[in-house]
């Protein structure tokens, strides 16, 4: 196949073009093609494999003939040909990493770091011994344009669109059933998310109110050595049809915030909730748990073992405290950070909508509003994909006390 000798190739495209679908069936092909190949599926975070590229996978790709090992969430895939594909994660590699690989397929790449991709080059040399030289290849959804996948030499990308997507057009050119409710979902995107996922470009978020943060500054893969003792804390914004979130910090003696945990859900009872809270929180010492003012669900809350205290909810002073801890301080680190994989469980109805599913992924969609100019006004933001970043602001407070005890920083 030509790709193979390409070396490194990433199909980028705005969501929905079939990306996914068309790497693996790629990555299906090499492994029926060529006896004894050595592969492996690949994400930064293990656990968001299975409702995503995994799932596709087995419902369209994979036949009875593939035997599957390590049931619900797979370790690897064996062929008839004695071919194997490994099942993994940067956070996890375990022994899908630990030898040559002839194909390494990376779902999602723009999630990665450019270091991650080039430990992942070094597994595709080719001394894996089917393929030669071997090839690592993945999708992307576009981002902003300093992202180290629109510089990096030698790397073949590959433009992707909807049209390419035999599930939403049809051989005629017109859209399928399903085209039709996957395009509206699409077009109701806004400002960077339409243009990245609808549009396929890559640009820069505009008006972000965090624009501090950096994923490669502010996101970390483990948490630090001895952070169990660390004094830990969690702050809840309440919502059913907008997102419940509830995160746990562990605050160092420097009083660095690393968000370690996170339940961020629709359409649950508090009352469910409360109970998933005492579940994950078991054998840990919560110093306090801040929340939103709703004295209702503060009730239910602490009717099932959950006793909270009301936030201190000042939005300017409170976004210019979580501003000071995202910026890098005077020994060069910033203050506040987010463990890659603190999201306990995916939310598939938003996935579905394409909406943010985390706190992390709200900090390039949390926005100040547009002036008829169109400069940002930077008084109030947009009352938009800020259910994390309440809860993280009512956290930050908390642990400062307003912005008056940072001055020392």
């Amino acid at each position: 196949m030509q790709l193979q000798r390409a070396g490194e190739v990433i199909i980028s495209g705005p969501y929905e073009t079939g990306k996914t679908l068309a790497a693996l069936h790629l990555l299906d092909a090499l492994a029926r093609n060529h006896a004894h190949l050595r592969g492996a599926i690949l994400r930064k975070v293990r656990n968001d494999l299975d409702s995503t590229a995994l799932d596709t996978f087995r419902r369209h790709i994979l036949r009875e003939d593939v035997m599957v090992y390590g049931g619900e969430h797979p370790e690897f895939f064996d062929y008839p040909n004695q071919s194997r594909i490994w099942i993994g994660g940067l956070d996890r590699p375990g022994k899908t990493l630990s030898g040559e690989r002839d194909v390494i397929y990376v779902n999602q790449v723009e999630e990665m770091m450019l270091g991650d991709w080039e430990t992942l080059t070094t597994r595709t040399t080719g001394r894996a011994g089917i393929l030669s030289p071997g090839l690592l290849f993945g999708d992307c959804n576009p981002g902003p344009p300093s992202h180290w996948i629109k510089h990096r030499a030698g790397l073949t990308l590959l433009e992707s669109r909807h049209e390419d997507n035999p599930m939403l057009f049809a051989d005629d050119g017109r859209l399928t059933a399903q085209g039709q409710r996957t395009m509206a979902v699409l077009d109701a995107l806004s400002g960077t998310r339409y243009l990245r996922g609808r549009k396929g470009l890559w640009v820069q978020a505009e008006g972000v109110v965090y624009d501090e943060f950096d994923p490669a500054i502010h996101v970390i893969d483990e948490m630090p050595q001895g952070w169990q003792l660390w004094r830990k804390m969690r702050a809840i914004d309440f919502g059913y049809s907008n997102p419940f979130v509830c995160q746990w910090w562990a605050i160092d003696g420097d009083s660095r915030m690393i968000l370690y945990r996170e339940v961020y859900r629709t359409r649950r009872l508090v009352e469910d909730h409360a109970r998933d809270i005492v579940r994950l929180s078991e054998d840990e010492s919560i110093s306090v748990t801040v929340a939103d003012h709703d004295a209702e669900d503060r009730a239910t809350l602490e009717r099932h073992g959950v006793p909270t205290i009301a936030a201190d909810k000042r939005i300017s002073v409170g976004i210019e405290a979580v501003k000071l801890r995202k910026r890098q301080a005077g020994d060069g680190r910033v203050r506040l950070f987010y463990l890659r994989s603190a999201l306990v469980q995916r939310d598939e109805e938003l996935a579905a909508k394409r909406l943010p599913v985390s706190t992390l992924e709200e900090n390039e969609m949390y926005t100040w509003p547009k002036a008829a100019d169109g400069k940002p006004l930077k008084e109030v933001p947009v009352d938009a994909f800020n259910h994390g970043m309440d809860a993280e602001r009512y956290a930050v407070m908390d642990v400062d006390n307003g912005v008056g005890s940072l001055v020392e920083w």
